[in-house]
């Protein structure tokens, strides 16, 4: 009962918490939840608009909130150029790949 009670609280809190920041970031269609016996590796993650909290102390789960908030924001900004370098790479690497077909062509004809 106890422990049911401390992680609705944290839970809770975490929202709470999660509001605020909306507010005064300017950002929406984020949500929290809490998985105390989560990930142990990490204190937090987000996955498309979901923060994933894993600490079971309250201010470090809060904490972690707010650092996850923070790379939210971070990763929408540098998301166009990271999409951006993704197509630069795909397209380069089929200009290697026409170009390294030409040459074994062309061995192929020496060798002939």
């Amino acid at each position: 009962m106890v422990i049911e009670r401390v992680s609705t609280n944290l839970q809770r809190r975490l929202e709470n918490e999660l509001e605020r920041l909306k507010r005064k970031l300017s950002i929406n269609n984020l949500q929290v939840i809490w998985i105390p016996d989560g990930d142990p590796k990490l204190s937090g993650k987000v996955e498309g608009n979901t923060i994933f909290i894993y600490e079971i102390d309250e201010e470090r789960a809060i904490d972690a909130l707010r650092h996850e908030v923070m790379d939210y924001i971070i990763s929408k900004v540098i998301e166009p150029y990271r999409a951006f370098a993704n197509k630069l790479v795909e397209l380069m690497n089929e200009e290697a790949y026409k170009r390294k077909e030409q040459v074994i062509e062309t061995l192929k004809k020496l060798i002939d």
